[in-house]
């Protein structure tokens, strides 16, 4: 069982598929990959943004650099639970990100104003807490969460490749501590699938892409909820009060 990473750098792609096409790729990619360590998870997420929403704001504008901040846990956590303070970043297509674990209640004090947590990497923590106090009002922005597939290269174990469903949202209750639940992006069956990996793409998997016409598009979790959000605010404005799925 390979050992928790704090930092890393790496290029990510996403697709967007639909069932058909996600059931021809899992036939195509049986031979190349092998289930991860943690092989099925349900991943949540606490983004943290300012009142005007800024950093999502400017990520969809596609800056040559972009950052977000967030807590996460793998499935809900407790209290006393551990939980990862993330800062990611994105520069010129490459996505480095930098994270520490800490409780979740001492995590949530501190993103609150109260005193940084005490973790092994001082280093990145001294990161974090430049940024988090580099965003005037900074604080929870949206809970979101899905579930997760994931796998690694049979021969090259640093390739992951993820397929994320039911991703779904709320902007009220908005601590990990309080479950799951949220309102769909998708009505419809669809998967997110994500491509990870340090350099470039072996040839083989490149080939099953082409060969199955898929293609890579610009996709971010939180800004498609946001979006999704915001035109419901500008369409419902009274059902958009809550998100609670």
């Amino acid at each position: 069982m390979k050992a928790t990473q704090w930092s890393f750098r790496r290029v990510e792609k996403k697709y967007l598929l639909n069932m058909e096409q996600y059931e021809r790729l899992r036939v195509a990619l049986r031979d190349y990959i092998v289930p991860d360590d943690y092989p099925k998870s349900t991943i949540c997420n606490v983004y943290y943004d300012t009142p005007d929403y800024l950093l999502i704001s400017r990520s969809l504008e596609k800056p040559v650099y972009k950052e977000k901040f967030r807590l996460r846990s793998y499935g809900v956590p407790e209290e006393t639970g551990k939980v990862f303070l993330e800062i990611k970043k994105k520069y010129d297509g490459v996505v480095y990100k930098r994270r520490v674990r800490a409780p979740e209640a001492e995590a949530v004090d501190y993103l609150s104003g109260g005193p940084a947590p005490d973790v092994k990497n001082k280093q990145i923590m001294s990161e974090i807490d430049w940024f988090v106090h580099s965003y005037k009002g900074l604080g929870p922005g949206m809970f979101l969460a899905y579930d997760r597939l994931a796998f690694r290269g049979k021969e090259d174990p640093n390739l992951r490749i993820t397929f994320d469903w039911n991703i779904r949202y709320r902007t009220d209750h908005m601590d990990l501590i309080y479950g799951d639940y949220g309102r769909l992006l998708y009505d419809e069956d669809y998967t997110i699938m994500e491509i990870k990996i340090p350099g470039a793409a072996p040839l083989w998997l490149t080939d099953i892409l082409s060969q199955q016409h898929i293609y890579s598009t610009p996709f971010s979790k939180y800004g498609r909820c946001y979006e999704q959000m915001m035109r419901e605010k500008e369409n419902h404005p009274q059902e958009a009060a809550t998100y609670a799925g």
